[in-house]
């Protein structure tokens, strides 16, 4: 695993709207790993990397952007008031510490009001995101020389290996970031083409609503597209079988089903064949609520494009920090880049077919 460039994406800030200093690093490592890279209006980053074929596109789409805040408001005593940029679980937040990016990067700390003042009918009420306040340490005056309204705030979190897994804020998604780089490099190390012509595309502003990956997929129209991304791995103590969604250790996640898509079964057969031949560890993935880019990549391309997603195991998603397991990361890295020079077996197969069934329809 390359624990640099896993750390170095997952500590770099880049909330909804305000992705420079993530979008910098990841055009610094994808710029000799391209034939051509480009930055579109609203901040997509877009690699192509030239297969065999340019009769048809794929697209690979991962979004730079994590969960965040923004600066709403400062009160007469320099005590910051946010709002979410992205879901978050308010529990998690107390006492938890936050970058400010304003005129200059300052730390901070989520606060809430202390369990000792609180009346019994508080104490058994999850605060709510209005409730909390970032304290810069700063009175008002001092505060407004580095902070304006509209300022972004992330969360502070140092990357640790803790026995197989990897633990940092943002693996949400930066980790399919750092599948989405890694895939390429190993096919570039290969020196095995993918079979069509592939789209890396770092999206921004997922968190808020898919909204890079429906500007990426407009430009482009894709024929074929993988979304990357984590999900819930929810196999802590108290889970259901039926509730866990993925097992961290069991390998990449085929997504079958979230919010925002049902998966292709074609593209879900075809990840499980590859995975089998190719010995790759891989579960399904059925996410009750939720959703990725891959929502957007498939019907904001006119007639659809034929989409899949590879999902990455996470515990305490959405939360001050996030776990992954190493085996995942490199069987997702594995699936991606044996997606990518697969593709026209698998394709030639289903036009077969298709043309067989609408043959036998005809008579």
């Amino acid at each position: 695993m390359n624990t640099i460039l896993f750390k170095q994406l997952c500590e770099a800030s880049g909330a909804p709207g305000f992705e420079n200093e993530v979008r910098d690093l990841i055009v610094r490592e994808m710029r000799s790993l391209s034939d051509t890279i480009e930055v579109d209006n609203i901040g997509n980053i877009t690699c192509l990397i030239r297969g065999k074929s340019s009769s048809k596109k794929v697209v690979c789409a991962a979004h730079m952007d994590e969960i965040g805040f923004i600066v709403r408001h400062i009160d007469d005593q320099g005590f910051i008031r946010i709002l979410p940029l992205g879901g978050f679980d308010p529990k998690t937040l107390t006492a938890q510490r936050v970058m400010v990016h304003g005129r200059k990067d300052l730390p901070g700390c989520m606060g809430v009001k202390p369990i000792h003042v609180m009346t019994p009918d508080e104490r058994g009420k999850m605060p709510a995101i209005t409730d909390y306040v970032v304290d810069i340490g700063l009175p008002k005056e001092q505060v407004e020389k580095f902070v304006s309204v509209g300022d972004a705030i992330t969360r502070i979190s140092d990357f640790m290996e803790m026995g197989d897994c990897v633990n940092v804020k943002s693996i949400d998604n930066r980790g399919g970031c750092y599948m989405l780089i890694e895939a390429v490099r190993a096919i570039k190390k290969s020196r095995v083409k993918p079979d069509y012509d592939t789209y890396a595309v770092f999206t921004v502003q997922e968190e808020v609503g898919l909204r890079g990956a429906q500007a990426a997929t407009l430009k482009l129209q894709p024929d074929f597209a993988f979304a990357l991304d984590t999900t819930i791995a929810y196999d802590t103590p108290g889970s259901s079988p039926h509730d866990k969604c993925t097992v961290l250790g069991k390998g990449a996640g085929v997504k079958v089903y979230d919010g925002t898509l049902i998966t292709d079964a074609r593209m879900v057969q075809y990840m499980e064949a590859l995975c089998k031949e190719k010995k790759i560890p891989c579960q399904l993935e059925l996410l009750a609520a939720g959703g990725t880019d891959a929502g957007a990549l498939q019907k904001f391309t006119g007639g659809g494009s034929i989409t899949g997603a590879i999902s990455i195991p996470v515990r305490n998603v959405h939360q001050s920090i996030e776990m992954a397991h190493k085996i995942d990361l490199q069987a997702c890295v594995d699936l991606l880049a044996a997606c990518l020079t697969s593709l026209t077996r698998w394709d030639w197969t289903w036009q077969q077919k298709t043309r067989k069934l609408a043959s036998k329809r005809a008579k």
